[in-house]
């Protein structure tokens, strides 16, 4: 017989960025919490995603710079990536903010518990032999990285992120299969650190989920970096040799490569924890809930990669702060989901709030357009960076889509999404000063546009 422990206000299952931000708030709110973690608390965000893919990518940019240190006039030699020390540094920004949350979380008094949980009942879980009951569950076991069929992950040479991440050396050559964010974050990594890089993409696009102008900045920019993609074109097979990968499409190409990066997205980690067995209503193993992350059983929520919204940390973030302000009877306004930044941080950057041409015109808005572009801000030049901020407004209307590429723009979209969010119009912003010489000043400009005023944009 398993031990109960009850009188929990809420059992968080998974302690990743949405289980820690709901437990994190419900306690705050006064709520008796519980939050149940079967490996590190931060999830796949702090250990094996964002952060250190986002480390992995600024030595990268280091290196890039140290190659170009010429262009801004310092003399400067690149001789190579030591891996021991990138993986060092990427360790120690992860090891930092793991200790920082362990903190949070122990300051908040939220019980803690290591082990994998099962949902054994509607009020239920169960860990390591012992039941944590409460009023309230929330379901947050997130996602895992998918393959298709056909494709083995041996981790050495075919590979995920999560194996990719921890690699001590740089291979000489790489396929990417899969052209999203992920994709094209390591193919920006892998080509800064020295390797021959090669994405594959079914999709017509690069970053496909972007506006259309966004997807053919980024695919300019890798040309010129020497990043190699193939487009509309599916994978069938893959054959491994003693020394590498051959990939073979629909069309019969091949390419091969030492090792094959398989970047075709996250699946949520449903299986084997009793949502089905409890009743859980789910569809191809992501948790259906309403727009307060509700399930379709009273008093069991469920946030994070583990249901269909964006799979994102900072979505995470607002869908368990969210249900903790429900529980707690604040009665919090529903997330809207186009109001969600997005960035892809290769080199360029893509960064967007909002909705594209294509989904705006498919929602019957009758639009206006423009494009600022960065040739026209001091900042870009100092930077020696290319790309543009392009604004989607309805007509006499607000703004309702910010689509940027350039590198550092993810920086803008703090701006750029409390535009979207108070439905601001060009006039409303176009008023306010910004700093000069700033890339953020390329967000006025481009506003000021927009507004029938240009001032550093032809008009």
């Amino acid at each position: 017989m398993a031990d109960t422990n009850s009188g929990f206000d809420l059992v968080v299952l998974g302690g990743g960025s949405g289980g820690y931000a709901a437990s994190l708030r419900a306690a705050q709110l006064g709520l008796k919490v519980v939050l149940i973690e079967k490996d590190k608390l931060g999830g796949t965000c702090l250990h094996r995603g964002c952060i250190p893919t986002k480390a992995l990518l600024h030595a990268g940019e280091i290196a890039d710079h140290t190659r170009h240190a010429d262009d801004f006039g310092v003399k400067a030699t690149f001789q190579s990536m030591d891996m021991a020390g990138v993986n060092s540094y990427k360790d120690g920004v992860v090891s930092k903010l793991y200790k920082g949350l362990q903190g949070l979380v122990k300051s908040r008094n939220i019980t803690y518990v290591e082990g994998a949980g099962k949902l054994v009942s509607a009020n239920t879980v169960e860990v390591n032999g012992t039941k944590y009951q409460g009023k309230n569950v929330i379901l947050a076991t997130g996602s895992y990285p998918k393959t298709l069929p056909g494709l083995e992950i041996d981790g050495k040479q075919i590979v995920t992120s999560e194996e990719a991440m921890k690699f001590d050396y740089v291979p000489k050559s790489v396929i990417v299969l899969g052209g999203g964010v992920i994709g094209c974050e390591f193919a920006s990594v892998w080509k800064s650190f020295g390797a021959e890089v090669t994405i594959i993409e079914g999709l017509p696009h690069l970053v496909a989920l972007e506006d259309e102008s966004s997807s053919k900045q980024l695919e300019r920019a890798f040309r010129k970096r020497g990043i190699n993609f193939e487009l509309g074109n599916k994978f069938k097979s893959v054959s491994k040799t003693k020394n590498g990968v051959t990939v073979t499409l629909e069309d019969g190409k091949n390419f091969t490569a030492d090792v094959l990066l398989v970047a075709v997205g996250r699946g949520p980690l449903s299986q084997n924890l009793g949502y089905e067995q409890v009743g859980v209503k789910m569809d191809r193993g992501y948790v259906l809930v309403d727009d307060k992350c509700r399930t379709n059983i009273p008093g069991v929520w469920a946030v994070g990669d583990l249901i269909p919204t964006l799979q994102l940390a900072h979505v995470g973030f607002a869908e368990g702060i969210m249900v903790a302000e429900e529980i707690a009877g604040l009665n919090p306004k529903p997330i809207n989901y186009d109001g969600v930044p997005r960035v892809t941080y290769s080199e360029p950057e893509v960064a967007s709030v909002g909705l594209s041409t294509a989904q705006a015109k498919a929602k019957g808005l009758d639009i206006v357009e423009i494009n600022y572009d960065l040739a026209g801000n001091g900042k870009a030049n100092i930077l020696k960076t290319a790309g543009s901020v392009k604004l989607v407004a309805a007509k006499n209307g607000p703004v309702v889509g910010i689509h940027m590429v350039g590198s550092r723009v993810g920086e803008l979209l703090a701006e750029a999404q409390l535009i979207f969010n108070w439905e601001a119009e060009a006039a409303d912003v176009a008023q306010h000063i910004h700093a000069h010489p700033t890339l953020s000043e390329a967000m006025g400009e481009a506003h000021l546009a927009l507004a029938g005023k240009p001032l550093h944009a032809h008009g």
